[in-house]
């Protein structure tokens, strides 16, 4: 949800204030998907979406699923970003 008024602002100019947005998303524990990279890691990821690396572990909590280790993560998985 925060993701997709971020690009609305993004298009509205520096004051959107014309425009409104009624968004309802229908999981919102997860903040965003991605698609691990070559040479990414956890901490790495953590620091793109909420700009504190030691979040990593929140990342790897949300994906025991597909990942047993956080130092062990490989291209083209696709990780579940939870919301914080």
């Amino acid at each position: 949800k925060n993701l997709l008024w971020d690009k609305i602002k993004e298009i509205g100019g520096q004051n959107p204030s014309d425009i409104k947005a009624n968004i309802t998303v229908e999981d919102d524990s997860v903040y965003a998907r991605h698609t691990v990279k070559s040479g990414e890691s956890l901490s790495k990821i953590a620091k793109h979406y909420y700009g504190d690396p030691m979040k990593y572990k929140q990342i790897f909590e949300a994906n025991t699923n597909i990942l047993k280790n956080p130092d062990l993560i490989h291209p083209d998985q696709v990780l579940v970003i939870p919301n914080l």
